[in-house]
């Protein structure tokens, strides 16, 4: 949460994938401009965590958030700027010089204002609960990776491997050792 209580803007440049906690840096950020094939998601979501930033809500809305985090898919960077997600996405050889664009036309914002109107509109987002949703998200995120399915997808990684292990999860069966 850093970048998203800095006073200066700051603008996340997604050359490619912003998977589980990659999700979250690039969601605290400002603004986000993403090559269109590169993916956002939180695929931890299906078994295994919850995102403790808990921007998909704010970014996205209730029903949209909820279709991510229920399925855990990864969205291209076409669909996260259709969707809203992100500012805009670009083909990959656009990509520098969209956010250079970007940041040349803010740059051009005295400083004292642009830390204002960040201020302004981060404290939208902690006057409709954005700490106390954080708070949850955190514990919950814990509660998700100590619970039977949690316990048994780390065994199951450790025994099978990682890419097994997630395989195996999403392929919709139960996890072995799980009681889903």
């Amino acid at each position: 949460m850093t970048l998203w209580r800095s006073p200066k803007p700051v603008i996340a440049k997604v050359n490619g994938d912003a998977v589980a906690g990659g999700s979250d840096i690039a969601l605290c950020c400002d603004l986000i401009v993403m090559n269109e094939s590169a993916r956002i998601g939180y695929p931890p979501a299906r078994v295994w965590g919850c995102p403790t930033t808990a921007m998909w809500a704010y970014r996205l809305g209730a029903e949209r958030a909820k279709r991510m985090l229920f399925t855990g898919d990864l969205v291209t960077g076409t669909e996260a700027a259709n969707m809203g997600l992100i500012l805009q996405a670009v083909p990959q050889d656009q990509l520098d010089n969209a956010v250079a664009v970007l940041v040349d036309r803010v740059k051009g914002i005295p400083k004292n204002q642009l830390a204002m109107m960040k201020t302004l509109v981060n404290q939208a987002y902690d006057n409709m609960g954005l700490t106390s949703t954080q708070t949850l998200a955190t514990l919950f995120d814990g509660f998700a990776r100590h619970s039977p399915e949690g316990v048994a997808f780390k065994a199951r990684a450790t025994e099978a491997g990682f890419k097994q292990a997630v395989a195996e999860r999403d392929s919709g069966d139960p996890i072995p050792g799980s009681k889903k």
